[in-house]
């Protein structure tokens, strides 16, 4: 039985990394396609795309989105939690339900969505409109993680904050936030990786200030290349660091 727990590990995380693995590896290919037989080690690929200066504007493009669109979902799911959870209202439910939806609606009928309201009142495909629709996907997530956090003790000392006297301001500052602090952390580094790497919103709301994925989707239209495996396995990179450093500041921190 312990053999089999072990295959069935050794299986599972095959099945996972194994694609991850073999695109790191062809990103460093000494020739044309990233394909077998592996010729060699080369860095020219990653020297490429690193002075590709299209590249690095999307590098820049996707990073700005990443980080203000989840700031500003985490910024609207918390104080949407805060209300939710502290006053209970005839439509709480319903209230609940409906920041939520966003999560089991697809990305694509969102973007579409996003698209015609914004030649409706004026809003060109841009930066902007991406990162209005990374909030849109991205608040139902914040909201759900900062909702679920708050328990009783939360709330008797939010109460407790009012009855000393302390202003609205005062208690989402200086006691919710504190208190949230895991949860907020965690809503916001969740959000930023899957701003990073979306694609589809990207896709249709942007035109001439493309992000990372979309440039990654132009180069592939001329075909396979190494330079493409070196492009993924940098942003692969950016997601480990992110996975470890929850891993190293806030999980290891909730265990002890």
């Amino acid at each position: 039985m312990k053999y089999l727990s072990w295959a069935y590990l050794v299986a599972l995380f095959g099945f996972i990394l194994l694609p991850v693995v073999t695109l790191v590896i062809f990103s460093f290919q000494d020739g044309r396609l990233p394909v077998p037989p592996f010729k060699g080690v080369t860095f020219e690929w990653y020297a490429k795309i690193l002075t590709d200066r299209a590249m690095m504007e999307a590098l820049g493009n996707s990073l700005i989105v990443a980080l203000l669109s989840p700031l500003v979902a985490l910024t609207l799911g918390f104080l949407a939690a805060s209300g939710l959870a502290r006053v209970v209202l005839p439509g709480s439910v319903l209230m609940r339900g409906l920041l939520i939806a966003p999560m089991t609606v697809s990305y694509l009928i969102i973007a579409l969505g996003l698209l015609q309201m914004f030649n409706q009142i004026g809003i060109r495909p841009s930066l902007l409109a991406t990162g209005i629709g990374h909030v849109v996907i991205n608040l139902p997530l914040c909201f759900a993680i900062l909702y679920a956090a708050i328990g009783e003790h939360q709330k008797s000392a939010l109460k407790a904050a009012r009855d000393l006297g302390a202003r609205e301001w005062q208690v989402l500052w200086f006691v919710a936030a504190p208190m949230l602090t895991p949860a907020l952390a965690a809503a916001f580094f969740l959000a930023f990786t899957f701003s990073w790497d979306e694609f589809i919103i990207a896709f249709l709301l942007t035109r001439f200030d493309v992000t990372l994925p979309v440039e990654i989707w132009s180069m592939l239209r001329s075909g396979l290349s190494p330079a493409t495996n070196a492009v993924g396995s940098l942003v692969f990179l950016v997601s480990v660091i992110v996975v470890v450093a929850l891993e190293l500041t806030l999980f290891r921190k909730g265990s002890k």
